[in-house]
């Protein structure tokens, strides 16, 4: 419905934002990874927050209003993810960051993860200075999901947590 309404207003969807005041005219557009991450975002949903495998990253930025919401469900055997998941509230650039960020993690293992940066999603999308925050904050989501799955899963085995990834995620 939001996206029938933003096309609808914008005539084509969310591709070139308003310039800066003061540009003259000058247009900024969104690489085409971002309009595709943004037109057909991967993994948009969410999991059962009360399911043990399934860590829930939630993260904010006050100054520009975006909110991220990224899950994880892991394998318990293997540690690695299996499935991820995101809903975000914000610009083109968050939604995409978003979305890409749930691709990266699929498959991987949870010490993997958290060394994707947000240099390198802010690289792959292309995102201008101005859209970095979406990246970091996408950087942060994984962190955050990381961490709580992790914690999560000290508290139902009565083990402490993995000392690596808590350390990790809280880098």
């Amino acid at each position: 419905m939001l996206r029938h309404v933003t096309n609808r207003i914008l005539a084509q969807g969310l591709r070139c934002p308003a310039p800066p005041a003061g540009a003259a005219g000058a247009a900024r557009m969104y690489h085409e990874r971002v309009v595709d991450h943004y037109d057909n975002p991967r993994n948009v949903g969410s999991f059962d927050k009360n399911d043990p495998t399934v860590g829930t990253g939630l993260v904010g930025a006050p100054a520009c209003g975006d909110v991220m919401k990224l899950q994880i469900k892991v394998d318990d055997e293997s540690g690695k993810i299996v499935d991820a998941c995101f809903k975000t509230f914000g610009c083109g650039s968050a939604i995409a960051s978003s979305s890409v960020a749930t691709e990266w993690v699929k498959g991987k293992h949870m010490e993997e993860v958290l060394t994707i940066k947000n240099t390198e999603i802010a690289k792959h999308l292309s995102l201008p200075p101005v859209k970095l925050h979406c990246s970091m904050l996408a950087e942060d989501a994984i962190k955050a999901a990381v961490k709580d799955y992790a914690s999560r899963r000290a508290k139902s085995d009565g083990t402490p947590e993995t000392a690596p990834i808590k350390k990790a995620a809280d880098a």
